[in-house]
């Protein structure tokens, strides 16, 4: 059996273990919390060298995307650069198919699901293979939030091309920054979400999608009738959002084992079966293994 890890600078309380068979094949997958202290997650990744499959890079990305332009995270890179061995990514690739095609079939599978709606995504140039497909549907908006969220600038985005500008201006400035001004790390992924700052945003979406931190740390109490579509879900996420009475969960990745894991978790498996470098490895591969393993959507009706 081959092991995939995710060594996160997450929360530990998030930390699961789940065993897969994917193509005749079985797979261990787990996840490894260091909560914030990224010298623990390149201490774990030095002793696992060689001694896993692949590598996920959790909590952190390596890449922001902006069109076909990438900029790399300073920080991050410090935690690449540790595995000898074995391969290591950070779910980049990932984000710009598997969420790519899940926003895709979703629009082919229900017509109904983005027509005339108000879509938030928390972050664009996380996600921007999802940012392009939610631009290419037919919802009345697309809200993204890069400058709020990341940035805690109060200003939304409409356009994807003025995301494109934004990114290029921004990105190479922003990826010098310590990644905990960007993102929540550790126990801060725990924290009492801040239910005011951008009320008013959640209130104006449908569908409100991108990473559950992000969604997760301006979250207001009341989530009547909207759609969330996500990923790295624990049952205890799915009760959360129940409580406030969110209309249905949308995961981007599988549910395994009761939880959806983080989009780095399924690019290290996929590259695990892939068996290529890194580098030789195509969108053209993912989505051909994706169609071959049967990756859909998880969908989750939570209320009325």
């Amino acid at each position: 059996m081959r092991r995939i890890v995710s060594v996160s600078i997450g929360s530990s309380k998030r930390d699961s273990k789940a065993v897969v068979r994917i193509l005749g094949e079985e797979f261990s997958i787990e996840r490894i919390g260091t909560d914030g202290d990224m010298e623990k997650a390149i201490e774990i990744i030095k002793e696992l060298d060689g001694k896993v499959a692949c590598f996920g890079m959790g909590g952190i990305d390596l890449y922001l995307w902006g069109g076909n332009r990438r900029y790399i995270l300073r920080e991050a890179k410090r935690i690449a650069r540790a595995p000898k061995i074995t391969p290591m990514v950070d779910g980049s690739g990932l984000k710009n198919t598997l969420e790519r095609k899940a926003i895709e079939t979703l629009a082919k599978e229900d017509p109904s699901m983005f027509r005339g709606k108000k879509v938030l995504l928390t972050c664009g140039v996380d996600r921007f293979g999802m940012a392009a497909a939610l631009a290419k549907t037919d919802a009345e908006k697309v809200l993204f939030g890069d400058l709020m969220f990341s940035l805690g600038l109060p200003i939304p985005i409409y356009k994807l091309s003025t995301l494109e500008k934004v990114a290029a201006v921004f990105a190479p400035i922003v990826v010098q920054f310590p990644f905990k001004w960007l993102y929540p790390t550790g126990s801060k992924q725990e924290d009492a979400p801040n239910r005011e700052k951008y009320e008013k945003y959640y209130a104006w979406a449908d569908i409100i999608t991108g990473d559950y931190h992000q969604i997760r740390k301006y979250m207001p109490d009341d989530l009547t009738g909207k759609i969330i579509i996500t990923n790295t879900i624990t049952p205890k996420d799915v009760e959360f959002l129940r409580e406030r009475r969110a209309k249905e969960l949308i995961t981007t990745t599988p549910d395994i084992a009761g939880r959806s894991f983080g989009t780095n978790v399924m690019e290290a498996l996929l590259v695990a079966i892939l068996n290529k470098p890194v580098p030789e490895i195509t969108s053209q591969d993912y989505l051909k293994l994706l169609d071959e393993i049967g990756f859909k959507p998880r969908r989750e009706i939570l209320g009325a």
